[in-house]
């Protein structure tokens, strides 16, 4: 039977456009299922992604160190353990680097098993993201009442800690729910996308953490079954203007501005497709570089 909420998210699938975007996104994974390049490469392939959607990621957290080191290569080594964590423990920007990267290599392996518990999911994934920048009472944990948060600050003030709460808890619906299939996951992860990142239920690192769910969504309901889509990609046209203009549209409000969110996640997702299509053509060619 489905639930109120599901059934509200699923009346966004109905939006004019939308159905239309969600099919050719479906349609743009389907194809990167097929490449010949993921013939028993897909592990290969779904790693690169991973490094690949940290670095985006990053870059939308302005966390994205200047020159030769903002590269996907030192990504890559931060992935694999050859560049150390510690090796500049001050620098606020490597630490966020880290909170980027740590949280994407954490959608690893999350299953369906993982989503029956979405609270203790959602907060393996803000740990990553936020562990050595927040004080150890908040890493994990969800604001209390009188606790502000850091970021995104386009999206204007943050609702209060019962809120957010609250907010949070119908993700976790969603979340239990995703294997169902009674609401389209490209519309699930869009909306829980937007709902941890302009709910902001956590002190810092909100939008990571939402990135990384958005990955985890999209693979886990089918929709790319074999993780090699750059979720992350998709949001960075125009260095994420258009992706922080999306968000603060939803975090309006109104039909209009959720369908504006939803159709910019549907179009990304293409986007992202193609660009697992170029990851899947570098694995083929042992070509794994920048």
């Amino acid at each position: 039977m489905i639930s109120r909420t599901e059934a509200a998210v699923a009346a966004l699938a109905a939006l004019p456009d939308v159905p239309e975007a969600v099919e050719r996104a479906r349609q743009a994974c389907t194809e990167l299922r097929w490449h010949e390049g993921l013939r028993r490469r897909i592990p290969q392939a779904a790693a690169e992604s991973r490094v690949r959607g940290a670095t985006a990621s990053a870059l939308l957290e302005g966390a994205e160190p200047a020159g030769s080191e903002g590269s996907v290569d030192l990504v890559r080594d931060l992935m694999r353990g050859a560049v150390p964590w510690s090796s500049r423990p001050e620098d606020p920007v490597w630490l966020a680097l880290g909170g980027a990267v740590r949280a994407t290599a954490a959608t690893e392996g999350v299953g369906p098993a993982q989503l029956a518990a979405p609270a203790q999911l959602i907060a393996a994934l803000h740990t990553a993201a936020t562990a050595g920048m927040l004080p150890e009472h908040q890493v994990g944990r969800p604001r209390s009442a009188g606790e502000g948060t850091t970021g995104e600050e386009v999206l204007g003030a943050a609702p209060d800690a019962g809120e957010a709460f609250e907010r949070l808890q119908l993700v976790h619906e969603l979340l239990r729910g995703l294997t169902s299939g009674r609401v389209p996951g490209v519309v699930v992860a869009a909306v829980c996308h937007a709902e941890i990142a302009v709910a902001r239920p956590f002190v810092a690192g909100n939008g990571v953490v939402a990135r990384a769910l958005e990955r985890v969504v999209i693979r886990v309901s089918g929709v790319d079954p074999t993780g090699v889509a750059v979720t992350e990609s998709g949001h960075t046209d125009r260095g994420g203007t258009d992706y922080r203009g999306a968000l603060a549209a939803y975090a309006g409000g109104g039909s209009a501005g959720v369908r504006l969110w939803v159709l910019h996640c549907a179009e990304g997702l293409e986007r992202a497709a193609a660009h697992g299509q170029q990851v899947a053509g570098a694995v083929r060619r042992g070509a794994l570089s920048g």
